[in-house]
């Protein structure tokens, strides 16, 4: 059985891991919340978004915590740029001693719009959404039939970038505030895989467990959650999917 391991903060992973299940069946694991038996699958597919050329720090952990010899597939999505995400994970995976066969990337609709802006974003977003279907069927079809594709390792401190923001990523939950608009309706604080968010005292407040998903930005229902005061102009989630389906397995 295959077994589907999605991270994401907007649902373009999840959205991408239905389409994939739909054609190869399986069960698909919401990454934050696994605790299960890995053995249960005899094919393993990760997909998630590309971060700074490199993993989310929940899929990062998760293929060192893992232990089995099944084959591996990833999928990576991004919005700018992939850089060298794809020869990252896959070497990753590799030092975690997993039986990785073939890393895949896709460009997906830009979430990052806490930190910047994509020009004419919605009409933009709404062709790349058109031509999904197209680009992780050809993904597919290269799963199905076992597809692999190797990259050379890396040499020692190929991805410092990487590595320094990852390092920094908590700090930035310390940059995020609510504006007056809050509810505190308490949306932001379930959404949040990093445990970040709490109410305190009647107010939101953010920890420094930041891991940069942003799943607190474009999901309040108010617009309310700002990021260094700045209002809340762009948020973004997969049209595709529903908002009940956020953070959860399907099984």
């Amino acid at each position: 059985m295959n077994g589907i391991f999605y991270f994401s903060g907007t649902d373009n992973s999840l959205w991408l891991a239905k389409q994939i299940r739909a054609e190869l069946g399986g069960e698909i694991r919401y990454i934050p919340q696994w605790n299960g038996d890995i053995s249960a699958y005899d094919r393993l597919i990760i997909v998630c978004p590309v971060y700074s050329f490199g993993l989310p720090v929940p899929v990062f952990d998760f293929m060192k915590e893992v232990r089995t010899d099944a084959p591996l597939w990833i999928v990576l999505n991004y919005g700018g740029a992939a850089g060298s995400a794809a020869k990252f994970a896959y070497n990753h995976a590799k030092d975690c001693g997993l039986n990785i066969k073939r890393v895949y990337t896709m460009k997906m609709p830009e979430n990052f719009t806490a930190v910047f802006s994509t020009p004419l974003i919605k009409p933009y977003n709404k062709g790349l959404l058109k031509k999904a279907p197209v680009a992780i069927g050809k993904i597919i079809s290269s799963i199905k039939n076992g597809e692999e594709k190797a990259f050379p390792s890396d040499k020692p401190g190929k991805h410092k970038l990487y590595n320094e923001n990852k390092s920094n990523w908590g700090k930035m939950g310390e940059r995020f505030s609510v504006s007056s608009a809050c509810t505190l309706c308490g949306k932001c604080v379930k959404n949040c895989p990093a445990e970040n968010i709490e109410i305190k005292d009647g107010k939101i407040t953010f920890g420094n467990k930041c891991i940069v998903c942003q799943a607190c930005y474009h999901r309040c229902p108010n617009q309310a959650v700002m990021y260094q005061n700045k209002p809340n102009k762009m948020p973004y989630f997969n049209p595709g999917v529903p908002e009940n389906e956020m953070g959860t397995d399907i099984l």
